[in-house]
């Protein structure tokens, strides 16, 4: 009995340095599998920067765009379209001015916003601000150039889906402020096809998703740019930009992102 005893005991014994052994290995186990998949994910992310221009794409300095808008509520386009001229500055400079006499022009600089009319410069409401801002941070051009360049952003491959009938690679990106941002990418081209994002409602506290799709993807200087962009909220259409013609690099003027001297050129 007491023989029985001790091969027992002395069994147990063996065994108990086992289990941090194998702990040690399961833990490598899963940091060696995060680690390839961040890999994968940066791969395919380098793969998307080199398509769509890489250090020229990197290097831009302004984007100029002439499109339509419609606008949809409940997924019912709005009647007619709104022709605007947008321009872009990296990093927190966009101007879109709207109507063919150009006579209403909306300043987005830093973190304020106004809009210009005949009637002067008012600030934008709060509301519309939060929105454009939320875009601003959470676009694929904050992601390249800011995002992937932290060393706190967790990177992860999420495999193979279908977005706008794309078969797309999905990679997100995770903050170090805890923010998610997810790319698909386009498994032939590499381009970019959709973009999404969650942010939580400040007032009712549920979250919402905003997603963009690109479409129509055509080169200029170099740089493919999608001539479509469709905006969603919680999956429900609620813009089209339809775009005519891109330049980058333009010469804009001195005072070209100057508010008050805009504003002094509107006719009143």
């Amino acid at each position: 009995m007491r023989r029985f005893g001790l091969v027992a005991l002395g069994a147990v014994l063996l065994l108990m340095p086992v289990v941090p052994h194998a702990q040690d290995a399961q833990t490598k186990s899963v940091e060696d599998s995060a680690t390839k998949n961040a890999r994968q994910a940066r791969t395919v992310l380098d793969a998307m920067l080199q398509a769509m221009g890489g250090q020229a794409w990197l290097d831009v300095k302004n984007r100029y765009q002439h499109g339509h808008i419609a606008g949809f509520y409940h997924g019912v386009p709005n009647p007619g379209t709104l022709e605007v001229f947008e321009y872009h500055a990296w990093p927190d400079r966009d101007r879109i001015d709207a109507t063919k006499k150009r006579d209403v022009v909306t300043f987005y600089v830093g973190r304020e916003a106004w809009e210009l009319t005949y009637r002067g410069k008012r600030p934008l409401p709060q509301e519309q601000l939060d929105d454009y801002l939320r875009r601003r941070d959470h676009s694929i051009e904050t992601a390249m150039k800011v995002w992937l360049h932290d060393p706190k952003t967790i990177l992860v491959y999420e495999g193979q889906r279908l977005a706008a009938r794309h078969l797309t690679d999905q990679v997100t990106l995770i903050s170090a402020n805890n923010e998610a941002l997810t790319i698909m990418i386009d498994t032939q081209t590499h381009l970019p096809v959709k973009r999404d994002f969650q942010w939580r409602d400040p007032e009712y506290k549920d979250k919402n998703t905003d997603s963009e799709e690109y479409d129509d993807y055509h080169t200029f200087d170099g740089i493919p740019t999608p001539m479509r962009i469709t905006r969603y909220k919680n999956d429900e259409i609620v813009r089209q930009y339809y775009i005519d013609k891109v330049d980058y690099n333009q010469d804009l003027g001195a005072d070209f992102w100057n508010v008050n001297a805009t504003a002094a050129r509107i006719k009143k």
